[in-house]
């Protein structure tokens, strides 16, 4: 911001600071060529550099009148129009944006030099199942053995969502350090726990049910007798690879435990089915059958709860 004596202003704003600066240096070089018998005036000019959103002109440059001189305000506005041209503000941004890319190292190499740690969010479940040497990541573990702890009775778990301030937080913790530790005080709300099991799954590059499953469940659904539904869920199942058959069997088996107390806790298998169905299974590419799949989605959850004896028998039965 540029004020003169005589109250006159002249405001640019730019988020880019080279422009900013450019500004500055175009301004400085105008008023440096001024007369020597104005010299005085333009000593009197005071600077302010402000960041915002966009360039507003509110007034000429002016040091002594109104108007100022032709030659004075010309230079200027050429000045400055030419730093702030279109074309070399994108050119400017384009070469130092390559130059960053170029420099930044990959992410496997951050991982490597160990400035990364593997990620638990995000990352696909037999990735975190091999690093962990299992195959139910230990995240699941943790939430699931806290939640019957403190949560089975409790109004709408998983339904109710926890602040999600504080369950990005404990996912930044799970990301960035080893032991974890959901007794302490900070996690006390049982909802940022079941927000966070609800994300993990909601994170996976796949979901617990891969996508070359998809369109096999929603099949194996729609099959009108409930013994051969049963038995075509329960094949679908077995056909799983080991972590996500481990890991589902193990949620799916908690699951029944939160429905079992529906009379305390108003979660029934129906409402747990609408709040992990589309979690837990989706197809690749969303279509026009999104309405339709969420139902799908909905009732294979609901059915491998109600019948999750039969779907998760033993090998030797």
């Amino acid at each position: 911001q540029i004020t003169t004596v005589s109250g006159n202003e002249f405001l640019l704003q730019s988020d880019i600071d080279f422009l900013i600066l450019d500004w500055f240096h175009a301004i400085k070089n105008a008023i440096d060529r001024l007369p020597k018998e104005r010299s005085c005036t333009s000593r009197n000019l005071e600077f302010k550099l402000k960041r915002s959103s966009s360039i507003e002109l509110l007034n000429s440059l002016d040091t002594e009148s109104k108007e100022p001189k032709p030659e004075h305000r010309k230079s200027l506005i050429f000045r400055l129009n030419y730093s702030a041209s279109d074309s070399n503000d994108r050119n400017r941004v384009k070469s130092r944006l390559k130059k960053f890319i170029s420099r930044r190292p990959s992410l496997k190499t951050l991982q490597e030099k160990g400035l990364i740690k593997d990620q638990i969010f995000g990352s696909h479940l037999h990735l975190v199942c091999e690093h962990e040497n299992s195959t139910v990541p230990q995240f699941v573990r943790l939430c699931i053995k806290a939640v019957e702890r403190r949560g089975l009775e409790v109004d709408g778990i998983y339904r109710v969502s926890g602040n999600l301030a504080t369950i990005q937080k404990l996912r930044f913790v799970v990301n960035q350090e080893e032991k974890l530790n959901l007794d302490d005080s900070q996690w006390e709300d049982i909802h940022v726990v079941t927000g966070a099991l609800k994300m993990f799954f909601r994170e996976l590059p796949e979901p617990l049910f891969p996508y070359c499953f998809f369109e096999q469940f929603v099949e194996a659904i729609k099959i009108p007798d409930n013994a051969s539904r049963i038995k075509a869920i329960r094949t679908l199942v077995k056909k799983l690879p080991r972590p996500n058959y481990d890991t589902m069997k193990i949620l799916f088996e908690h699951l029944k435990k939160i429905a079992a107390k529906e009379s305390v806790n108003l979660m029934s298998t129906q409402s747990l089915g609408i709040v992990f169905g589309p979690t837990l299974l989706r197809p690749e590419k969303e279509t026009g059958n999104m309405a339709v799949h969420m139902l799908y989605q909905n009732q294979i959850v609901e059915l491998m709860l109600s019948e999750y004896s039969k779907i998760f028998v033993s090998e030797e039965d």
